[in-house]
């Protein structure tokens, strides 16, 4: 019930309104700063509640709680008006008006208020005005918004900031418009209250359009014409038409013809009608700009619509604009020749580059591997509680015919893997005290390398010598302990004098020693050696 009433009151509220000094009703309200301004409710509220005692409070919202607005020499409560002498930033916010009887409390009305800062470089602001667009050779009237407190209070109207002719009443006339009296139109009002002058404005910008009838369909009426695939032989191809009308031009007609004939009417769904037809006309309205459009459908373009005239033709207002467009036979290859030639170029370019790239790992996967361990300093032997890097087993007990070999092992082998690249080889007559029992020193060292180089010749087997292989190949083939690197730095014909499951390492494990070739540091050979070793920086 107390819904319906504030229902009921609200509608008298609008209709009374028209006799009354006029209320903002709106709920959000722009006002300037500096200026007079004021927030009521319609009197007649006041009627429906004479039959008991009441009392009206305002209220601002503050921190989200309604705090009463206590009265001010700048915010007075009048009847149901709430005046601002004048309006200051601080005061937007959320305004309400309550009645009350002891007992319960009624909001009459809410509004917000917003109150813009003041632009001091001109006197008025851009987000404080309305816009009014009118025909020119009309007659119109500017009204200057009633926030006066008497009659007589003096009312100035500007053009621009500037005093337009002056007018001093609250309605500026125009007998008829031009584009000359566009502009942004001031009304000032100043008003006196307790021996002060105070001001109220009212900002209003009057844009004048020129509208001539002939001289509009002249330039606003004009056709586009799309076309989707001009080589598009046996294919569906749809041609869209649309005209543009300008301003205020609904009735117009938009239509195909094809070699001067009028194309059947597509019913239904186009893909199930004739092999040409058109749509019907659809019309569009975007603010007071009208166009139509029309879509010629061609099922399945055939040489005989090759030699056809597809013409859109637009009129309206004694008007008519044609345009014309044929339809290309062209190349039918879902590729044009140079997209295909380029393609297949790209892709044995591709595969070429591919199988460089892969033979480029292959040919010089040793070089990649020792320069990727340079670059970013691997190390292998960290934490893994070896002493040497490799146990270097050689010929030993019987008389090689050269001592070549011998001197390869105690000399070369030691002198680049260990001075030029860090290593620390294990060497039994170098490194191994005399005195203790071979075969337990043999086998102790075996097991503290991390890799056993066995240099091969025909006269390595001997006493010590294929101990020392075949704990080597335990620890290699079972345990997987030590990895074995075989050089051979003899020329091997016959490998039926080694134990056979030597048979069982990879191929890729043996380093062939060329004598002058493999000398210098920066040789095949050394580098395999080195891709053979665990990773460690290099000194």
């Amino acid at each position: 019930l107390k819904k319906m009433t504030l229902m009921i009151f609200f509608f008298m509220f609008i209709i009374e309104s028209a006799t009354e000094k006029l209320c903002p009703l709106r709920a959000s309200i722009d006002v300037l700063e500096g200026e007079y301004f004021f927030l009521c409710y319609l009197e007649s509220m006041q009627e429906h509640f004479q039959e008991e005692a009441y009392t009206i409070n305002w209220y601002k919202e503050n921190a989200g709680k309604q705090q009463l607005i206590k009265e001010t020499h700048r915010i007075v409560s009048h009847m149901n008006f709430l005046e601002f002498w004048p309006a200051e930033l601080s005061d937007s916010g959320n305004y309400s008006v309550t009645h009350s009887n002891g007992k319960q409390n009624f909001t009459i009305q809410k509004w917000t208020l917003n109150v813009l800062e003041k632009n001091k470089s001109s006197c008025f602001n851009k987000n404080h005005l309305t816009t009014e667009i009118k025909n020119a050779g009309t007659g119109h009237s500017l009204k200057c918004s009633d926030l006066s407190v008497n009659e007589n209070d003096s009312i100035t109207w500007y053009k621009d900031c500037k005093n337009y002719e002056n007018e001093t009443e609250r309605e500026l006339d125009f007998k008829t418009l031009t584009v000359q009296h566009s502009g942004i139109y001031t009304c000032k009002i100043l008003i006196s209250h307790e021996g002060k002058i105070y001001h109220s404005t009212n900002t209003i910008k009057l844009v004048v359009e020129e509208v001539g009838r002939d001289e509009e369909i002249e330039t606003e009426i004009g056709i586009k014409l799309v076309v989707s695939c001009l080589l598009c032989l046996g294919k569906e191809e749809i041609l869209n038409c649309t005209g543009f009308l300008g301003y205020m031009q609904e009735d117009a007609s938009l239509y195909w013809l094809i070699n001067q004939n009028f194309p059947e009417k597509c019913s239904g769904i186009p893909e199930n009608g004739p092999l040409i037809c058109e749509e019907e006309l659809k019309k569009l309205r975007l603010g007071n700009k009208f166009y139509v459009t029309r879509l010629l459908w061609i099922r399945k373009v055939t040489d005989e619509d090759m030699h056809h005239n597809f013409t859109c033709m637009l009129q309206a207002d004694e008007r008519t604009q044609i345009k014309t467009v044929t339809l290309k036979k062209g190349d039918t290859r879902d590729l044009p020749v140079h997209i295909f030639t380029t393609g297949i170029i790209l892709a044995v370019l591709f595969s070429c580059v591919a199988v460089a790239a892969v033979f480029v790992c292959v040919m010089f996967r040793v070089d990649l591997v020792l320069f990727y361990r340079n670059i970013c300093r691997r190390d292998d032997t960290a934490g893994d509680g070896k002493e040497y890097d490799a146990f270097v087993s050689y010929l030993k007990d019987c008389v090689s015919p050269t001592e070549e070999e011998r001197e390869f092992a105690l000399k070369i082998l030691p002198m680049i893997l260990e001075e030029n690249f860090g290593y620390k080889l294990c060497i039994f007559e170098r490194d191994v005290s005399p005195g203790g029992a071979v075969v337990d020193d043999i086998h102790s060292f075996i097991d503290k390398s991390r890799r056993l180089i066995i240099i091969l010749s025909q006269n390595y087997v001997s006493d010590k010598a294929i101990y020392e292989l075949e704990s080597g190949l335990h620890k290699a083939l079972v345990e997987r302990k030590t990895k074995i690197i075989l050089i051979e730095y003899m020329p091997i014909s016959d490998y039926n004098f080694l134990p056979e499951s030597l048979s069982l390492l990879p191929s890729k494990r043996v380093v062939k020693w060329k004598k002058d070739k493999s000398l210098p540091v920066n040789s095949r050979f050394w580098k395999k050696l080195r891709y053979l070793m665990p990773a460690k920086p290099t000194k």
